[in-house]
């Protein structure tokens, strides 16, 4: 694959536009704090004309490409950017013969493992995960993520928290300096359906801001998740700790779980507008 990079928002180091025979990305020892890749065949278009969707392709090739191997039991996401994911997931497994094993997040992800003829498993059979791989609503500076937007944050959640290294793919909307700036439909949050009205008092009343029980679209009635709960959006007024937050919120009686991922990323891969992948790394307390 070729490929330009720089290191850093502006600064660039260096052009590559080849690589040796076999090579994928660079290791992982040699990615700096947030790196830039560009891929030498955009200079084609204008700055700025890359769409959403092959951003999330971009993102969703460099992490597979940079973070699955031989013999893993990998993780598998929810959204419309793990589709591009499990695409090359699938192509690799079938160039390189490589022997994976994939753990769903949910009944879309689950379809999408069936789909394309990879090894589908559960935390049953394979409680320890060597990798999982998910978009998000919303990535902060920090690596905090806002997830949920499609109802499975907490299988989500489960499956991060069971793998070795949780690896977030997005395109440049999903990317923010602080939870809030991009995404405005506010922290999804599980609910048991008999306690959604106290929990939405009780989070207004401690946190500010209005949680609204998500109401479905092509049905009548409230949003029903994978675990027949409800959902909550907490429409937050202002920036928190997110960690205490986090905390709070799920020893609320009735709240089974929120949409905040707190210190759980290890890296996210950003495909941007101008054809690059942008990759961060957590900061370094």
């Amino acid at each position: 694959m070729l490929f330009q990079r720089w290191v850093g928002l502006t600064f660039r180091v260096g052009s590559f536009c080849s690589l040796p025979r076999g090579r994928t990305w660079p290791p992982l020892f040699e990615i700096e704090k947030e790196t830039h890749v560009r891929f030498c065949g955009s200079r084609s278009r204008s700055y700025g004309t890359v769409m959403a969707e092959e951003a999330k392709k971009l993102a969703a090739y460099a992490a597979v490409d940079n973070h699955i191997q031989n013999n893993q039991v990998v993780g598998i996401g929810s959204g419309s950017t793990i589709v591009y994911a499990v695409d090359r997931l699938a192509e690799r497994v079938r160039q390189e013969k490589l022997n994976i094993v994939c753990v769903p997040t949910s009944f879309q992800a689950r379809q999408l493992i069936l789909q394309h003829s990879l090894t589908l498993s559960d935390l049953d059979r394979h409680p320890e995960l060597d990798v999982a791989i998910d978009g998000a609503d919303e990535v902060d500076a920090g690596l905090t993520l806002i997830k949920g937007g499609g109802g499975c944050l907490t299988q989500e959640k489960i499956v991060a928290g069971c793998a070795k290294h949780f690896i977030v793919i997005a395109d440049f909307r999903k990317d923010s300096k602080a939870l809030g700036q991009q995404w405005k439909k506010g922290v999804p949050i599980e609910v048991i359906p008999m306690a959604y009205v106290p929990v939405s008092r009780t989070i207004a009343k401690r946190f500010g801001g209005e949680a609204v029980l998500r109401m479905a679209v092509s049905k009548a009635g409230p949003v029903v998740t994978d675990n027949s709960n409800f959902i909550l959006d907490w429409k937050f007024e202002h920036s928190q700790n997110w960690k205490e937050v986090n905390t709070a919120i799920k020893m609320i009686p009735g709240v089974v779980e929120t949409g905040l991922f707190v210190g759980m990323a290890e890296r996210a891969y950003f495909g941007m507008e101008d054809g690059s992948v942008k990759i961060r790394d957590p900061p370094i307390i």
